[in-house]
């Protein structure tokens, strides 16, 4: 079993940048992929990026490519999600989730993932 936790949100003007990280303990953090996911109000919770477990190999959802970076530090069992060019519909809870998995894999479904956080606010202003 892992334990997930969440920092780093907080409320920013639009344009402006957060980092948010996931703290994992318990089970290897390299046997893991990771994934960052979001739920909006009133909406589902959606796929935002993944990471394989060596970090070889990443995805995102087309409305953050190029402003938001996926990265993680195996030896500090932490997943990071650096947010750049802000915008008022990134306004969510950000959860990150994991996938125990022996493939070098990059899941983008939600549906598998084993573990999850408990969610971190991210609120942007216009």
């Amino acid at each position: 079993q892992v334990q997930l936790v969440e920092s780093g949100g907080g409320l920013v003007q639009a344009g402006g940048s957060l980092r948010l990280s996931c703290a994992a303990s318990g089970r290897a953090f390299d046997t893991y992929a990771m994934g960052w996911f979001r739920q909006a109000p009133g909406k589902e919770r959606e796929f935002v990026a993944c990471i394989s477990r060596s970090g070889g190999s990443t995805s995102y959802v087309n409305s953050v490519k190029g402003r938001f970076t996926i990265s993680r530090d195996n030896a500090k069992n932490t997943v990071y999600l650096q947010m750049n060019s802000l915008k008022p519909d990134d306004t969510a809870v950000y959860y990150c989730a994991a996938w125990f998995t022996a493939l070098e894999i990059c899941p983008t479904s939600r549906d598998g993932y084993h573990y999850w956080g408990r969610g971190t606010q991210v609120t942007v202003s216009s």
